[in-house]
């Protein structure tokens, strides 16, 4: 029986992080179609602390590794214990969501195991010996249905594409194991959290995200955003100018999001931020130039000046309250 091993993750705070719930989620839908169990795998320095709440999603067992060596998350030491759990546990799957610790996790283990690998799954098809995973390739330009041939598979997967499961399914044996520890090279120094009022980029159910038209100007949108409760996202440009931190560029080397509504204000629409993106429920586009290539995946289109339209919305949308 094919052995589904997906490895979930907990956040600085020790809680889990949701995307796990939907990696768990595609798991499931994996054992299902090949014909087998589903494990859930969490390794760090006290992963109990989510044991009760990944036991409730029906899979085989839960198997919990801890080891102060793994308070802080390093690809050097995390691999070598997850690889070997795999290997116990005969995987013929392992999965993970595509958050930053997963993109950098998953190759690790892959090479440690010798297994091919797809990357940002979308969709898993196919029954029994026979799966194949859908994948976004030329940024999301093409779809790909790509088979791994390999004893061992390993992928990541967009969790936006999958729900999160839902848990009440009967609790799972949960055991616990000696994570298989390596030498490593790299030290842990510090971690800084960028903290916000507002919600997690990816995790948002309303995103505002502004372009080269807000010229650095973020006033509008920032206001806008705490009015909905939104995220505030940017283009890779304007994050490239500095005029706002990193961690909220939205696109294919950036964060990728599929909120119910995304407002895109002076944001033109390149390939690169429309793989991030576009499988956001409903989008508004708010941008002068009527040729715009964000205006072709758009629901709705405003050609008009974002400092213009903005204000305007804020007020319709104050006289709702």
């Amino acid at each position: 029986m094919p052995i589904v091993l997906i490895v979930a993750e907990q956040q600085p705070d020790g809680n889990l992080r949701k995307a796990s719930l939907n990696a768990i989620s595609a798991g499931k839908q994996l054992a299902e179609k090949a014909g087998g169990e589903l494990h859930i795998a969490l390794v760090g320095k006290d992963p109990a602390k989510v044991a009760d709440e990944l036991k409730g999603h029906g899979a085989k067992a839960v198997h919990l590794g801890a080891a102060p060596e793994l308070e802080h998350y390093l690809a050097e030491t995390y691999a070598p214990a997850i690889a070997a759990l795999a290997q116990e546990l005969k995987a013929d799957f392992i999965g993970a969501a595509s958050t930053a610790q997963g993109k950098d996790l998953l190759p690790r283990v892959a090479g440690k195991l010798r297994a091919a690998m797809a990357t940002d799954v979308m969709a898993i098809n196919g029954s029994g010996a026979d799966i194949t995973f859908t994948r976004p390739m030329w940024a999301g330009n093409v779809f790909a249905d790509v088979k791994l041939t390999t004893p061992v598979k390993v992928f990541t997967l967009r969790a936006t594409e999958f729900t999160a499961a839902a848990g009440g399914e009967g609790a799972s044996e949960v055991k616990t194991f000696s994570p298989k520890l390596e030498a490593s090279k790299t030290k842990f120094v510090d971690f800084k959290e960028v903290k916000s009022a507002r919600p997690e980029l990816t995790e948002a159910r309303v995103v505002i995200s502004g372009g080269r038209g807000t010229k650095g100007d973020f006033k509008e949108i920032e206001a806008l955003a705490d009015d909905l409760g939104a995220a505030v996202g940017a283009s890779r440009a304007v994050c490239d100018a500095g005029w706002v931190p990193n961690d909220l560029q939205v696109g294919q080397t950036g964060k990728v999001v599929a909120p119910a509504l995304y407002i895109a204000a002076g944001i033109s629409g390149a390939i690169q931020h429309l793989a991030g993106m576009k499988s956001s429920k409903t989008i508004v586009a708010i941008n002068k130039d009527p040729e715009a290539p964000i205006f072709q995946v758009a629901d709705y289109g405003v050609v008009a000046d974002l400092f213009k339209v903005l204000p305007e919305l804020r007020a319709e949308l104050a006289k709702l309250k």
